[in-house]
């Protein structure tokens, strides 16, 4: 916890110089603590970087009388150079004024984004090509060369979800290890599991003494987290897993047959900037071909792309080949909450599916109430218990807008015991699971939570301690029974799942949503994929109230998070790269966004948490769709002189651009300003001005044929009223030879509504539907 008090939403922005005598002695003294800092110099020729030449560097700056200092935490070298080390803030200022540094920062703490999924996208599929089946798909079982790197908190390698069974041996192309330590033996690799590593990271104690902690000096994952993202990419085949009893059915990856490398950058409290730096680092030279990132900053803090770690080790992934594909963020429904924003990075929203789980409340009256919980409660029809609403049970002194709410010490413990109790989720500062301790704590038999935004919440994990969630008008039946009823009982029973739920999918409350806070020139986030309430692989934990008595701690939960998305959307990337090997990371990237569906299970558009139509800014272009995303048809190829080229028009200067670059020549454009971002050739569109006084927006796209070829797309333009769209040419005509072809789109705003406006450009031959989707500002 000590790094998150030290770094707490950094925003990472460029260093500045302190004013020395117009300090104050306090703030003077805390500028020349040492803490640790992020040093980026750019790409990495084919020489290694010496870390002799970093280190002389450091003692440049560093008072010789501090010498102990002069070591480096982290050391980058093989895709990109840099280090990390402890410098106080006045050392890190000289340092970004150094000729051969690009950006200087502090090592930010980042956040974690913490089946049937997989079963859901597949029946999707199926509705609009029975034929086509993922699990009996032809190309089924041939994705074993492909790598995934999953950076997170490690790994459980005994989870059945990590078998080599009928797995070939080890690509030659992967350079990694499988590092040793007290409890993870390099044997804990097979065929499967190919690769494990673990960092240290600086740990800051409240005196301001850091200290270089390794990660639990392991690969091993005591969180959980790594193992559940790391199985719903790329798990293996299990029967019959569930979380006891619940969601029962075959869990498995995306790609089942392909490999996993684990890299340990995270714990419990966090991530550490520079290590998830080093991670992304060695993958790169591991050979992996998909990173996986659940993981990024506060939404609150972002800091721009040459001062974000994850932005800065995708970037020179991408340039190497490898993908990279990062969690959007579980700060939503506010608008400009996603992260992970760069256009090279693949951004993933979350959505549910098709599966309920629901905990009914059974009243002493007869009846019924359907609410939502994962509760293992041992409560049956035939056990009632005295039921009681909070503010009627209330503690000596406590206000009754406490004690409805079940804040802490809010409750009697003599009037509580042995009653369900009732209580209002109308305060956001006391989360579910405090109140569900506040009950168990004064020996409630049950706690039914009453939210007025229940459609908000995913299903609330209670272990075996019975508990249920309902909406403000089942709520207002509860209390009324209550308080019409001299002696109203209760009881709350198991939860069961309920397949084939409807509408699905449906964007995620807590999923963070666009326009992207930097530049609103990128539509964010890209896709969306299930997030909510999935079930894989985890740590087998004894928490005492966690799992039945008699029962044997789970191998497998449910979670959600956009941390659960981001990996199925990895394993589709994995899916498809098997199959097409010669595909790009962006070829990859576009084929899912160009035919992901904008439609649920009953037909009709996808809609939010709130049950009003979904914009791009919630979905980005919709929801993942793999295995249409195997024939797309035309891709949009976005390449590193693009990613460039976006660089210079978001304002970074030519010399750091070219540091940064294999292109060590490379030119910005002469006339570089925001808003041409809009113009690199994305899958996408996205204008943050559209001036409804001016003539016209145009922006161009270039496709590449990708399916048979001497074909005629035509476009088709979906827009709102007012807003007129210009698709030149209107036809294209792929004939013999012919792989690229370019167009462009207009945008007229005068007789549009304020605002944006969102729609589609789609290019049909018949056989294929590509679309693509804008979201035009009008000002």
């Amino acid at each position: 916890m000590a790094c998150l008090l030290l770094f707490p939403f950094l925003s990472l922005h460029c260093l500045v110089v302190i004013a020395s005598s117009s300090s104050s002695s306090s703030s003077s003294s805390s500028n020349q603590i040492p803490k640790p800092y992020v040093v980026y110099m750019g790409s990495s020729s084919n020489v290694g970087v010496a870390e002799l030449a970093h280190l002389q560097l450091l003692s440049s700056i560093i008072p010789s009388e501090e010498s102990d200092r002069i070591s480096l935490i982290h050391h980058y070298k093989h895709s990109f150079k840099g280090f990390s080390a402890m410098l106080t803030e006045k050392e890190a200022s000289v340092l970004s004024g150094h000729e051969k540094i690009v950006s200087v920062f502090p090592d930010p703490i980042l956040k974690l984004h913490t089946t049937r999924s997989w079963d859901f996208l597949e029946a999707e599929a199926e509705a609009k090509a029975p034929t086509s089946t993922w699990s009996s798909h032809k190309y089924h079982n041939i994705s074993s060369d492909v790598i995934i790197g999953i950076i997170d908190t490690g790994i459980w390698p005994e989870s059945p979800s990590f078998k080599d069974r009928g797995m070939s041996e080890i690509p030659s192309k992967w350079k990694g290890v499988c590092m040793d330590s007290h409890d993870f033996k390099k044997s804990n690799c097979n065929r499967k599991l190919i690769g494990a590593r673990f960092y240290s990271i600086p740990l800051t104690s409240n005196n301001h003494n850091t200290t270089r902690t390794t990660l639990a000096g392991s690969p091993r994952d005591s969180v959980g987290h790594g193992t559940h993202t790391a199985s719903t990419a790329a798990g293996a085949h299990v029967a019959n897993a569930s979380y006891f009893g619940l969601a029962r059915g075959t869990a498995r990856g995306g790609s089942p047959s392909s490999r996993i490398a684990s890299y340990k950058a995270c714990s419990e409290d966090g991530c550490s900037g520079s290590a998830i730096l080093q991670a992304m680092d060695d993958a790169i030279a591991d050979g992996v071909d998909i990173i996986s990132i659940s993981i990024g900053m506060s939404s609150l803090f972002q800091s721009d792309y040459l001062n974000d770690p994850i932005a800065i080790g995708a970037f020179h992934a991408e340039q190497m080949g490898v993908m990279v594909i990062c969690s959007a963020g579980n700060d939503g429904p506010d608008p400009s909450t996603v992260v992970n924003t760069a256009p090279w990075i693949f951004t993933v929203g979350a959505s549910s599916i098709d599966r309920d789980f629901q905990s009914t409340v059974l009243l002493g009256n007869g009846k019924t109430i359907k609410g939502s919980a994962i509760s293992l409660s041992n409560l049956s029809s035939s056990m009632t218990y005295p039921i009681a609403f909070g503010k009627d049970i209330a503690a000596k002194f406590t206000p009754v807008s406490e004690a409805r709410t079940c804040r802490p010490g809010s409750l009697d413990p003599k009037k509580v015991a042995g009653k369900i109790i009732v209580c209002v989720d109308d305060d956001p500062t006391v989360p579910r699971k405090i109140k569900k301790l506040v009950a168990e704590d004064a020996d409630a038999k049950g706690l039914i939570l009453i939210d007025e935004d229940y459609e908000k919440h995913v299903p609330f994990d209670s272990g075996i301690f019975p508990f249920s969630e309902v909406g403000s008008v089942a709520g207002f039946q509860i209390i009324h029974y209550i308080n019409s009823t001299k002696n109203p009982t209760a009881t709350i029973l198991p939860t069961v799942d309920v397949p084939g739920y409807k509408p699905a999918p449906v964007v995620a409350y807590f999923s963070s949503r666009g326009p992207g806070e930097l530049t609103e020139n990128i539509l964010k986030p890209d896709v969306t994929a299930p997030g909510v309430a999935i079930l894989a692989a985890i740590v087998p934990k004894a928490n005492a109230g966690s799992f039945p008595i008699g029962k044997k701690p789970a191998g497998y939960a449910i979670t959600s998070g956009t941390s659960m998305a981001c990996p199925h959307v990895t394993g589709a990337a994995a899916f498809i790269r098997s199959v097409h090997r010669r595909w790009s990371s962006s070829i990859i990237k576009s084929a899912l966004m160009t035919t992901a569906t904008v439609y649920d299970n009953t037909g009709k558009p996808l809609k939010n948490n709130a049950g009003s139509t979904a914009s791009p800014h919630e979905t980005g272009v919709g929801e993942i769709s793999p295995l249409k995303a195997l024939n797309p048809g035309l891709v949009f190829e976005t390449t590193t002189k693009d990613y460039l080229r976006f660089l210079c028009y978001f304002g970074y200067s030519e010399k750091n651009i070219r540091s940064m670059s294999k292109y060590t020549n490379f030119n910005c454009p002469r006339n570089s300003i925001d808003n041409l971002i809009s113009n690199i050739n994305y899958p996408s569109i996205s204008i943050s001005k559209l001036d409804r006084h001016r003539a016209a927006e145009t922006v161009k796209r270039t496709v590449t044929n990708v399916g048979l070829q001497n074909v005629t797309y035509i476009s088709r333009v979906n827009a709102p009223s007012g807003l007129i769209v210009k698709v030149l040419p209107q036809k294209l005509v792929f004939a013999e030879g012919v792989k690229r072809m370019s167009f462009s789109v207009s945008f007229y705003g005068k007789e549009a509504a304020g605002g944006y406006n969102f729609g589609s450009v789609t290019w049909s031959d018949n056989r294929h539907s590509v679309q693509m989707m804008f979201a035009v500002n009008v000002q």
